[in-house]
């Protein structure tokens, strides 16, 4: 069975993105609402799934996104450790579980949190895309406030900030609840 006009459209803004693209953008460009885009997603995943594709699209935080499926992970995991990359220290976990949990936030209030110095940490999850500033805080001398970005919601596997792992107040996070699924 073959993707109708919309499908195809979609399929196309997805692949070439290749990032997040808001389910807003995608009905604004066919001129459908975003209840339509969703049905015409739906349709899509059940080709691909139909066809026995390797890749689907995820909803992530009001937008979509192509990927591959997670049953093919162990594969993509061979080729990308080929690769060189770098990992996230236990201090930029930290960091980023306290951003994730308590945003917006300042670097102040992260260190106050941890107790120590957080710029190299906060540099670092920035430098990955995982945080990013959202703009200035209401207080003396405007400190930045951070954010996580749609890029950590990827990694993560989360659709939203909803899904973040429940954590009970005073206990320290369990970090390895924040595990790249990719």
């Amino acid at each position: 069975m073959y993707l109708n006009e919309q499908e195809s459209i979609i399929e196309a803004m997805l692949f070439a993105s290749g990032n997040v693209v808001r389910g807003m953008d995608i009905a604004d460009v066919l001129n459908v609402d975003e209840k339509e885009v969703k049905g015409f997603i739906k349709s899509i995943n059940t080709r691909f799934d139909e066809e026995n594709r390797p890749i689907t699209i995820r909803e992530i935080d009001d937008g979509f996104q192509m990927c591959t499926k997670p049953k093919y992970h162990e594969y993509i995991k061979k080729i990308q450790e080929k690769k060189p990359k770098k990992n996230l220290s236990q201090s930029a976990m930290e960091t980023l579980a306290i951003v994730a949990y308590k945003q917006p936030i300042t670097r102040v209030e992260v260190e106050k949190i941890r107790g120590v110095n957080s710029d190299y940490a906060l540099n670092t999850l920035a430098e990955f895309g995982l945080i990013e500033d959202i703009g200035r805080a209401d207080l003396p001398g405007r400190p930045l406030l951070y954010s996580t970005t749609q890029e950590f919601l990827r990694k993560f596997g989360y659709k939203s900030l909803k899904d973040l792992p429940e954590i009970n107040s005073g206990s320290p996070v369990d970090h390895s609840e924040l595990i790249p699924k990719d």
